[in-house]
C-alpha cells in the first residue's frame, strides 16, 4: 500500500510488529490450552509465559533466507532464548493454524476500520440528504433532463445505498472473524478441538466448523466482493458529484482549499479530482475481488497459490476502502451546494419536464395514450426548435386546449405536487425533518 492512499490506522493493523505479535500470542495461547489440558506441565508453561520475548524481525529474516518458510523462521527466532520448554510451543500445529488465525484478527479489525469510515460516510451523506431534501433540482436519465426531483432525495438514494453496505460489510465481517487450530488437515488428529476453543475464544474469533489445512477461501472472497460493491457504491456517488460539477451544469462542487491548484496550466480551472481519486480506487477493489474468487479453488486439504496473492490484496482493498470511504466523507461534508443553478437548470426546458403530468392528465380524460403521447411530443418539438417555451406552447396548442382547461394544466406543471411523494421515502430511512 503506498504511503499517499493509507491510513495510519491501517498501516498499524498490517504493519509487520502486529503481524508477529499476533503469531506470537497464538503460540503462547496454544500452548496455554495444552497447559489447561494438562499435556503441558504447569512449571514448563510458566517458564514459557515467563521467558518468550518480542521476535527480532531481523533474526527471523535471516533464518527465512534459509528455511524458506516464514513461520519456521519465526519459531526458531522465537525460541532461541528459551530452554527445553521451547519446545512446546506449536505443539500439534501448522503453519496455517496461525497464518489464517491471525489473518482472521488482522481481517476482522481492519473491516472495523472500514465500518468506522463507512459510518462516517453515512453520517455526512444523511445530513446531506436532510438539509437539501426541499432542494428542487431536475432529475437526469441518460445524462437527459427528466422529471423534478430534489437533492436531498438524490443524496437519500446515495444514503440507502450505502446502508445495505453496511449490512453487507457486517456479515462478512463476522464470516471472516474465524480461527483454526486443528491441525494439518484439519481434523483435530494432533490437536484438542479444547485447544482450538481456547485460541479462538481469547481472540475474539469462532473456530471454523470443518477447516481443511486452511480456513475456506470462500469467507474471504466474500469480503473482497463486498468491498467491491461498496466501491462501485462510492463511484455511484463520486460520478455523480463530478457530473454536477461540470461547467455546463455547475449545480454542486467538492471543496478546494486556500491557495489549491486544479491545473499546472490553466489557472481558472477547478477540478473535481477527490471524485475522480474515488473513481478510480473503485477500480483496484474491483480487480481485487477477481483475485479473491481466483483464491477459492486450492488443490485437495491446501496449496499456497492464494499465499503471494493474499499478501497484496488484503491490505490493499481493506486500505483502499477505508481511504474512499473517508476522501468522499470529506467532499459530502464540504460540497458547496448552488441551489440558484438547480433551479435554473431545472426551467431550461421551459416546462418539459412535466410532459408525462401532462399525457397523463389526457389520459384520465379519456384520450388514448398513444395519441396524447403524440399530442404533448409535437409540443415538446415545436418548443425544442425555436417556438414559445413549452409551458407556452402547451397553452396555444388548439387540441390539447380543448381536452384540459388552464387549471389542469397548471396542476399538470405544479412543482410542490411532483415532490410531494418523497416524503414517505424519507421517513423510511430515519430522514424526516
Amino acid at each position: 500500500m503506498i504511503e499517499r492512499y493509507a491510513l495510519p490506522e491501517m498501516r498499524a493493523i498490517f504493519s509487520e510488529a502486529r503481524r508477529l505479535e499476533l503469531w506470537t500470542r497464538i503460540e503462547l495461547l496454544a500452548a496455554e490450552g495444552w497447559s489447561r489440558a494438562g499435556r503441558i506441565p504447569a512449571a514448563e508453561w510458566q517458564a514459557i509465559r515467563e521467558g518468550i520475548g518480542t521476535v527480532d524481525a531481523d533474526r527471523m529474516r535471516e533464518i527465512e533466507q534459509e528455511s524458506q518458510h516464514d513461520i519456521l523462521a519465526f519459531l526458531r527466532a522465537l525460541t532461541e532464548d528459551l530452554g527445553p520448554e521451547g519446545r512446546w510451543l506449536h505443539y500439534g500445529l501448522t503453519s496455517s493454524d496461525v497464518l489464517d488465525t491471525a489473518t482472521a484478527v488482522t481481517l476482522r479489525d481492519a473491516t472495523d476500520a472500514v465500518l468506522a469510515e463507512l459510518d462516517g460516510l453515512l453520517g455526512a451523506t444523511a445530513e446531506l440528504a436532510r438539509r437539501h431534501r426541499s432542494t428542487p433540482m431536475v432529475g437526469r436519465t441518460h445524462g437527459i433532463h427528466a422529471e423534478p426531483t430534489t437533492f436531498g432525495f438524490v443524496a437519500a438514494g446515495w444514503y440507502a445505498e450505502l446502508l445495505r453496505d453496511r449490512d453487507r460489510l457486517g456479515v462478512a465481517r463476522n464470516e471472516i472473524a474465524v480461527g483454526k487450530i486443528s491441525g494439518a488437515v484439519g481434523t483435530h488428529a494432533n490437536v484438542l478441538p479444547e485447544v482450538e476453543a481456547w485460541v479462538c475464544d481469547s481472540l475474539g474469533l469462532v473456530p471454523d466448523p470443518l477447516a481443511t489445512q486452511v480456513v475456506s477461501r470462500d469467507r474471504h472472497a466474500v469480503l473482497l466482493t463486498t468491498l467491491a460493491v461498496l466501491g462501485g457504491t462510492l463511484e455511484r456517488i463520486a460520478t455523480d458529484l463530478r457530473h454536477l460539477q461540470r461547467t455546463e451544469v455547475a449545480e454542486a462542487f467538492e471543496p478546494f482549499g486556500e491557495g489549491q491548484q486544479g491545473s499546472s496550466a490553466m489557472p481558472h480551472k477547478r477540478n473535481p479530482i477527490l471524485g475522480e481519486r474515488v473513481s478510480g480506487l473503485a477500480r483496484l477493489l474491483r480487480a481485487d475481488a477477481l483475485v479473491g474468487l481466483e483464491n477459492m479453488a486450492l488443490w485437495h486439504e491446501r496449496d499456497i497459490s492464494h499465499s503471494a496473492a493474499e499478501r497484496f490484496v488484503f491490505e490493499r482493498s481493506l486500505s483502499v476502502a477505508a481511504y474512499a470511504c473517508r476522501t468522499l466523507a470529506s467532499v459530502i461534508r464540504g460540497l458547496e451546494v448552488d441551489a440558484d443553478r438547480m433551479a435554473a437548470n431545472l426551467d431550461m426546458t421551459g416546462g418539459a419536464i412535466y410532459s408525462e403530468a401532462i399525457l397523463l392528465a389526457l389520459v384520465a380524460h379519456g384520450v388514448d395514450r398513444q395519441e396524447g403521447y403524440r399530442l404533448v411530443q409535437a409540443v415538446a418539438t415545436r418548443a425544442r426548435q425555436g417556438g414559445r417555451p413549452f409551458r407556452e406552447e402547451v397553452r396555444v396548442d388548439e387540441q390539447i386546449g380543448l381536452l384540459l382547461s388552464g387549471d389542469e394544466l397548471a396542476r399538470a406543471m405544479d412543482l410542490e405536487q411532483h415532490l410531494a411523494g418523497m416524503a414517505g421515502a424519507f421517513a423510511s430511512l430515519g430522514l424526516g425533518e
